[in-house]
């Protein structure tokens, strides 16, 4: 059924072509949720524990342990650009299902509104939401599965736009070896009402595949995750460079038709490591790195940490503290901050 499910919302996406940057519309759907999913690369598909975020994007890791967790979660860019994520979860065991809602949100700031001649007129507001419901459960031994419905709603000035948006996961996990491989169908749907009448834009789905694994001497996790398995091409090769990059480092010399294969290949992975300190792993270290993003947002001829995030977690009594930083550009990067309790811990 699942199987049958995940075919049919692969086959609603049609033909999607090469590159991935300014094609899709309600792209803040890809904001981590997060802080710690920001401190791990901005994508976290493969981890199942209590951390009610991670169903954000993978709703298959919805399980028993989120049962009456809520998490707020807040996010500064630049230039007064913010978004957040607030989200609960419910396990019911009649059902033997775990429930999550949720309401992202993505505030763009105030705007000078102006004519055709550059004059001010006035000022307009640029917001987007999501709000979502899931569910998951465990349907075999070893395998799970979840699906995420999302109501999106857009204003950009004047114009206004309604998507519905799903995300369907699977995912096999292996308790005694400490590792879980998921796949997930992410974004999937399409505008109910677009901006402009006649128009309609493509959503940002992806296709992703995640594996994590605990290390069995060292508490020690670390995941990989393979962005856009649904197409080959995420390459933006810019005419005007001639720059090649394995992973790190830059190198001024002429691009081979190697090097362009390489760092495509490299662009569709995120690799993250986290580290659980303390008896109850209530202090964790956290590092990610994404090689689409340091390549699209590096500046040629200078060196930065573009692509590169860290973070830490720490649970002081009975809240859940997260900050996440991602590094987009020189020009800046994001702060993220999230806080998370559950609610039996207060009665």
């Amino acid at each position: 059924m699942h199987l049958r499910l995940l075919s049919l919302l692969l086959f609603c996406t049609g033909a999607l072509g090469a590159q991935v940057g300014g094609l899709f519309t309600y792209e803040f759907l890809n904001f981590a949720p997060s802080a710690r999913v920001s401190a791990l690369g901005g994508t976290h598909i493969a981890v199942v524990d209590d951390d009610i975020n991670l169903a954000a994007t993978n709703p298959a890791l919805l399980n028993p342990l989120m049962h009456e967790q809520l998490s707020f979660s807040h996010a500064f860019h630049p230039a007064g650009i913010q978004h957040g994520y607030v989200t609960g979860g419910y396990y019911n065991t009649r059902l033997k299902t775990t429930f999550q809602g949720g309401i992202r949100y993505a505030n763009y700031g105030e705007f000078d509104l102006t004519n055709t001649l550059g004059q001010v007129e006035g000022t307009f507001k640029a917001a987007e939401y999501g709000i979502s419901v899931g569910a998951g459960r465990q349907f075999a031994e070893r395998l799970s599965g979840g699906l995420n419905l999302r109501l999106v709603t857009s204003r950009l000035e004047s114009y206004q736009s309604v998507g519905l948006v799903a995300d369907l996961g699977l995912l096999y996990q292996d308790t005694a070896k400490n590792f879980a491989l998921t796949l997930v169908a992410r974004n999937a749907g399409r505008q109910l009402s677009t901006y402009r009448e006649g128009n309609t834009e493509p959503l940002p789905f992806e296709l992703q595949v995640g594996l994590s694994k605990r290390l069995r001497y060292l508490p020690f996790r670390f995941s990989i995750v393979y962005r856009y398995f649904d197409r080959w091409n995420i390459l933006y090769d810019d005419p005007n460079t001639k720059e090649t990059t394995l992973l790190f480092g830059d190198v001024a010399t002429e691009r081979s038709n190697t090097s362009i294969w390489f760092d495509n290949f490299a662009r569709h992975f995120v690799f993250n490591g986290e580290l659980l300190m303390g008896k109850k792993e209530n202090f964790r270290l956290r590092f990610g790195y994404s090689h689409l993003l340091r390549k699209e947002l590096t500046v040629a001829e200078y060196r930065s940490l573009a692509g590169f995030t860290f973070g830490a977690g720490l649970k002081v009594n009975r809240f859940r503290i997260d900050y996440g930083r991602t590094n987009f550009h020189l020009a800046g990067g994001v702060n993220h901050l999230s806080i998370a309790t559950n609610i039996r811990e207060f009665r």
